[in-house]
């Protein structure tokens, strides 16, 4: 199986996400530092909508300045073209599987798509 985690080194949860798809046998993983090289608006919009998401639910706002800005009732235009811009913004870990999106927040989500 191929799984895909936007990964940011420095978060805690991100880390335990990262060593539980080393651990899955059989995986095929791609590791993605977002905050080096971030996805694109489309391919954000298609993360969450597969995930079932908005993109103002996958905005952080702990540690930023989003909710200062009025991203999280902004339109979703908005708000994607603000992760781009500003990685920062992206809540993770996000990990995509052939069985799906998910924000692994909690970290247990992350088993739905395993």
């Amino acid at each position: 199986m191929k799984a895909t985690i936007w990964h940011n080194p420095a978060c805690s949860t991100s880390r335990k996400a990262l060593a539980i798809l080393q651990d899955v046998p059989g995986i095929e993983l791609s590791v993605v530092e977002y905050l080096k090289t971030p996805p694109s608006a489309d391919k954000l919009a298609q993360l969450y909508r597969d995930a079932g998401l908005t993109p103002a639910q996958g905005l952080r706002t702990r540690n930023t300045d989003a909710v200062q800005r009025g991203l999280t009732s902004a339109d979703e235009a908005t708000v994607l073209a603000a992760m781009v811009a500003e990685p920062v913004l992206i809540e993770r870990p996000l990990v995509e599987t052939g069985k799906g999106v998910r924000l692994c927040r909690p970290l247990e989500r992350i088993h739905e798509i395993l």
